[in-house]
């Protein structure tokens, strides 16, 4: 499968985003990071317990995939042509099948990858902003700036 440009618009980052934030005002995660680019999302959580990561992503992914695939049928049904699943179990598929996964064990192993999730949009392959702070739907902001738009980022060092 092809990655499309599925969150070009910002009205589908901002269907991330207020998942995100639902996430955590339901007390299920911790968000310490996160970036929303034209065509996949890098995210840095914690599940809170009792809730289990499989659980909490399926529950993710499958809210915004149905809110967006809604969006794309009221009012751009022909780009919803292009998610059309040969699945049996799925009419339409946004999301890759097996995203990846990575466990963070120490402080130093978390940093690096929220620097290299901030520095996505700024990276030679995107060029969508000459400095991280200044993409919209990205942590970037919070911690260089103190942003308090996304106010229910978690900062990492309360809990690492």
């Amino acid at each position: 499968m092809r990655w499309k440009r599925l969150l070009q618009p910002d009205k589908y980052k901002k269907i991330i985003v207020d998942s995100l934030q639902f996430l955590v005002e339901q007390n299920k995660i911790n968000l310490y990071g996160f970036v929303i680019m034209p065509n996949h999302i890098h995210i840095l959580w914690s599940m809170k317990s009792p809730y289990m990561l499989q659980d909490v992503k399926r529950d993710f992914l499958k809210y915004t995939s149905q809110t967006i695939k809604y969006d794309l049928q009221k009012y751009h049904p022909k780009v919803l042509a292009f998610f059309k699943s040969n699945r049996k179990d799925r009419e339409y598929q946004f999301w890759q099948d097996r995203s990846f996964n990575t466990p963070i064990y120490n402080r130093k192993v978390l940093e690096q990858k929220l620097d290299y999730i901030h520095n996505n949009p700024i990276s030679k392959k995107w060029n969508l902003v000459d400095r991280p702070e200044k993409y919209k739907y990205s942590s970037a902001k919070y911690y260089i700036e103190g942003d308090t738009e996304f106010n229910f980022i978690t900062h990492y060092t309360e809990h690492i």
